[in-house]
């Protein structure tokens, strides 16, 4: 799970100093930097992701998770400063004790420290782009690359530490080339240090981190007829939802179960898709099923009532299929895994906004994945709300909100404060508009309106 996220000069943001929580949703005006966030993410997925390790950051291309131009296309103002982050995150069941025991740090790093924070800088103050410093800090103990003057012509290895030091071989004392990409110490730390091994915890947690990252963008593929399945097993359900019922096919064949809530009983997880559909008030059956044994060729089919026929998923309302690979890809992602979607209310009735709100809240709660919500959605925000002031037992995921707004060109980001009672504490100017305003205008309209048909 990302705890936290310090970022500066990334397009709109100046500064950005962030907290998430299981469920953290962004609500704001157009342009106002809410998607910057999850491009930022992404784009630190997809440079992990890439093959050329020469590559410092991977600004993207049209078959990419992100497409972002150039360094000087995402640098804030477009000007020659540096892009700066540090990135925190929860690790995932496995606790320092390879660290410790190679570092012998046992005094320092407790076996408890379950997080890890990740620094980095990348700029093009000397020649073209590269990363001028990497740290890892754990617990309160912090390993970085970094180079001994103001000029990056070489780095070393540095620990904070007072009870551990890097020790350079014999005969190795010459500097080490840089950071590569933004997350990995060059091949030859292990060469010339000779306590350096445990780095490499470092770097599988963070790439570990990145591959838990899924997203689903706003828009999806309309539905088909017909659909073609191999019997693979996609790893999500693609950013526009191109993937879904390859999903729901493979995780039906590995007879994955999911079950609503504690002590309820587990269900296929076609039959769970289903079921949530039906909550939501969009359908009364789906059902995904071959056309013929053995064509690997199958239609999606819904019954919109208990009065209807059954029907092709293309001849029902665009609803079903808008939040379909939503509700797939919550529940199908490995458990503890981190979703981003970007307006997934899109195309849908208020109430099935409200009904996605609990999907996502269930998924956090039942499957231990974070979500990262882009939304303009009020009903999605309301039903946030309402959860949270429901919950007289303490049961909910930690659900966090903000509002982005812009101050002239730079972002600037307000931390909503939900009490518990679900309650909004400082609600922004003009949050969704100026609701007060126009239901006033209205009636003076009204008002007026009815004066004159007096006359």
């Amino acid at each position: 799970m990302i705890e936290a996220l310090t970022l500066h000069n990334f397009k709109a943001w100046r500064k950005l100093d962030m907290r998430f929580g299981n469920v953290t949703a962004l609500f704001g005006a157009n342009s106002s930097g809410k998607s910057s966030l999850l491009q930022f993410l992404l784009m630190l997925k997809q440079t992990k992701n890439a093959t050329d390790r020469r590559l410092v950051l991977d600004f993207g291309g049209p078959d990419k998770l992100v497409n972002l131009g150039s360094f000087r296309d995402v640098v804030h103002r477009h000007n020659d400063d540096a892009i700066s982050w540090k990135l925190t995150w929860k690790l995932l069941g496995r606790y320092p004790l390879e660290i410790m025991l190679q570092a012998d740090l046992w005094d320092e790093i407790s076996s408890e420290d379950a997080r890890l924070q990740t620094e980095c800088e990348v700029g093009t103050r000397f020649s073209g782009l590269r990363a001028y410093k990497l740290s890892y800090t754990l617990g309160n103990t912090v390993f970085s690359l970094r180079p001994p003057s103001e000029k990056p012509t070489g780095f070393e290895l540095y620990s904070d530490s007072k009870n551990f030091k890097f020790l350079p071989n014999r005969g190795k004392t010459r500097p080490l080339p840089g950071p590569v990409k933004t997350h990995l110490f060059p091949d030859q730390a292990s060469t010339f240090y000779r306590n350096s091994d445990f780095l490499d915890e470092f770097e599988y947690e963070y790439e570990e981190l990145m591959d838990r990252i899924f997203y689903l963008g706003p828009l999806r593929e309309y539905p088909k007829r017909e659909y073609t399945w191999s019997g693979a097993m996609p790893e999500d359900v693609g950013q526009r939802g191109e993937r879904t019922v390859d999903a729901i096919l493979a995780a039906t064949a590995h007879r994955e179960r999911r079950h609503f809530a504690k002590y309820k009983r587990f269900k296929p997880f076609q039959e769970f898709i289903a079921l949530w559909l039906k909550q939501l008030g969009l359908i009364e059956s789906f059902s995904i099923r071959e056309i013929a044994p053995g064509s690997n060729l199958y239609r999606a089919m819904v019954k919109k009532n208990r009065a209807s026929s059954e029907v092709l998923l293309t001849d029902v309302g665009f609803g079903v299929s808008q939040v379909l690979p939503a509700l797939v890809l919550l529940f199908y992602v490995p458990k503890g895994s981190i979703v981003l979607m970007e307006q997934p209310e899109i195309h849908l009735h208020p109430s099935v906004q409200s009904g996605l709100a609990d999907a996502i809240i269930n998924a956090a709660r039942t499957r231990d994945v974070q979500v990262i919500v882009e939304s303009h959605s009020e009903h999605l925000m309301r039903r946030f709300q309402r959860r949270v002031a429901e919950d007289a037992e303490g049961e909910m995921p930690e659900v966090k909100l903000y509002f982005t707004s812009m101050a002239g060109r730079t972002a600037q980001l307000s931390d909503l404060k939900l009490n518990g009672f679900g309650e909004i504490e400082n609600w922004p100017d003009n949050f969704f508009g100026d609701e007060l305003g126009e239901i006033a205008k209205t009636r003076l309209a009204t008002l007026q309106r009815k004066m004159n048909s007096k006359k």
